[in-house]
């Protein structure tokens, strides 16, 4: 049966419902099941930090490798005598190829953004923003095959060299995070005040003034926190990359030369070494780097949505 009390409002009585017993059990329910899941995310972020930094830290500590070589080094030959470990390719090719495919892919994904919020938000978002978003879930074995079998052959027999290289490592990857991009540019400029645009168009404004004047530098700090997750992806992308790179460990001269990457020369290489050895821990300084620069990554997308609500 209900409870009910009084509560004195002024000079008149009001009746107030008084939560149950079985009310208040599902309540301490739901706060003890929310508190759980959250300690087991935080001791699972803290144990993945730790593992990864306590390994990484090893070719330091225990092997004696500097920050600096590993960091500017240019050879890598951690089963060389003497072993050496300069990661600076790796290092190079993953920011390089991480930036060219930021490059190639915001514009593309802004522009397709406007598309279908300002021009045709109708038939746009309808047709078009489903088959952008259906590129998130193709695996990345399939775009790597795809970038092996279209646009190596293509860069073949337009550009000198063989087709694998920087060039092609970033066009796979820019249609890799060009759904991240172009969602999150959506989802920013849908949620524009239409008040500012009206405002535009009555002052004399035509559509691209309003465009370029008025929603692009308002909606400026959301554009950028998409083009940041977009980098993050395709900084932390592996297999794609790898099947069209070419995987040497040299910086290359142009963008049609062979690289690799960090993420490459990881999963190549970690399952041929021995667990404690110096190029096993090596391999686990190349993840910490990448989990620093994830965290970097982070950090700016949080930056810049600070400055978004503002």
């Amino acid at each position: 049966m209900d409870q009910w009390a009084v509560k004195q409002d002024g000079n008149k009585p009001n009746l107030i419902r008084k939560p149950s017993k079985q009310h208040i059990r599902e309540e301490w329910v739901g706060r003890v099941y929310t508190a759980l899941c959250i300690l087991f995310l935080i001791v699972t972020i803290i144990a993945i930090v730790y593992f990864v930094a306590s390994r990484g830290l090893s070719t330091f500590i225990k092997n004696g490798v500097s920050i600096g070589d590993l960091l500017t080094g240019l050879k890598w030959a951690p089963e060389g005598e003497p072993a050496l470990f300069g990661a600076l390719p790796f290092i190079f090719g993953s920011f390089s190829t991480s930036l060219l495919a930021a490059l190639i892919a915001a514009p593309l994904g802004c522009c397709a953004a406007i598309f279908m919020t300002q021009i045709m938000p109708g038939a746009g978002r309808r047709y078009m923003q489903p088959v952008i978003e259906l590129l998130a879930g193709i695996p990345s074995v399939v775009y790597g095959f795809v970038g092996l079998s279209v646009i190596v052959p293509m860069l073949r027999n337009i550009f000198p060299g063989q087709g694998i290289g920087l060039a092609a490592g970033a066009l796979v990857l820019s249609v890799m995070i060009l759904p991240t991009i172009t969602t999150i540019a959506t989802d920013a400029l849908a949620a524009l005040p239409s008040g500012l645009k009206e405002g535009s168009f009555a002052l004399g404004a035509t559509r691209w003034q309003t465009i370029y004047r008025i929603v692009l530098p308002t909606t400026l700090p959301a554009l950028l926190t998409g083009v940041v997750l977009g980098m993050s992806r395709a900084f932390g992308e592996a297999l794609a990359v790898q099947m069209v790179i070419g995987n040497a460990p040299h910086i290359p001269r142009s963008l049609f030369e062979s690289t690799s990457t960090l993420t490459s020369v990881i999963t190549l290489s970690m399952g041929n070494t021995i667990t404690g050895s110096a190029h096993n821990n090596a391999l686990w300084s190349l993840a910490l780097i990448l989990l620093a620069m994830t965290f970097i990554f982070v950090f700016i997308v949080r930056f810049l949505e600070r400055r978004n609500k503002r």
